[in-house]
């Protein structure tokens, strides 16, 4: 089995809001990737004294050892059970309540238990890949937010009222029923040779440049690593200059990816 991973933040000057993590068992036998990337707030109040990085380190670090641990448990409801831990932990002294409060895009992928497959998981817009022996790549996305008009989203106010709203866009945030919103499946273990973990700044090669599709991606992956595709990212981020701006808002998100070839 070959792992590898890398993170990058978007500003020298920002924390590093995405959290990734492998986690392998002593026995050799299965696995489980996460991949978090926190939804960065706009300035002014959110309702909580801790931060996003705190809060993806709390879900990631649950996430990990709930899937690894609980294997009786579906990954809908391991994520519902981490959301719940996290919360738990600041309920006292946050406003949980607030639509800004702390809350991360989310993928999971979990293999090696009795049935033989590869679980996955994705909550809003970052990217899981699966790639098959024979080098099909599938990818597994939650649209709901490209979905959306542009206009939509176009201030803070907009933005807030389809956050984690019926007809809008989900996060994991503080309530455990968001789990159910996740696009999830399987698929058998002898179709999944590799497994992608993107968020939205790694991503950004190919659904926001268009410097290849998907099995591009991961073939750049399994030749230059994790750190290879966010050094393309940040070169193609530099040469489209204030126009990168336009398109997504920011010009150098923070950007993370997981490779795992089992």
């Amino acid at each position: 089995m070959r792992i590898d991973l890398a993170t990058s933040p978007g500003s020298p000057e920002r924390p590093n809001e995405d959290w990734v993590s492998v986690a392998l068992p002593a026995s050799g036998q299965g696995g489980t990737v996460v991949a978090l990337d926190g939804v960065t707030p706009p300035s002014g109040d959110a309702g909580c004294v801790h931060g996003v990085p705190w809060f993806t380190a709390r879900l990631g670090g649950a996430l990990v050892e709930l899937s690894g641990s609980r294997r009786d448990l579906t990954l809908r409801e391991v994520l519902a059970e981490a959301i719940r831990r996290t919360a738990d932990a600041h309920r006292d002294t946050c406003d949980l309540s607030h639509v800004r409060t702390p809350q991360a895009t989310v993928v999971l992928a979990r293999w090696g238990g009795p049935e033989g497959e590869v679980e996955y998981l994705v909550l809003s817009d970052s990217t899981l890949l699966l790639r098959s022996p024979d080098g099909t790549v599938s990818a597994v996305l939650d649209d709901r937010l490209d979905r959306l008009p542009r206009e939509a989203l176009r201030t803070h106010a907009s933005a807030d009222a389809l956050r984690n709203a019926e007809g809008g866009f989900f996060t994991a945030a503080a309530d455990p029923a968001v789990a159910l919103r996740a696009v999830a499946g399987s698929v058998p273990r002898e179709r999944v040779s590799a497994v992608v973990a993107l968020t939205d700044g790694a991503s950004r090669w190919v659904d926001m440049f268009g410097a290849g599709d998907w099995a591009k991606c991961v073939a750049l992956l399994r030749e230059e690593g994790a750190q290879g595709l966010i050094d393309r990212v940040r070169e193609l981020e530099a040469e489209a200059g204030a126009r990168t701006a336009a398109i997504r808002w920011k010009l150098h998100d923070d950007a993370s990816a997981v490779f795992a070839e089992l």
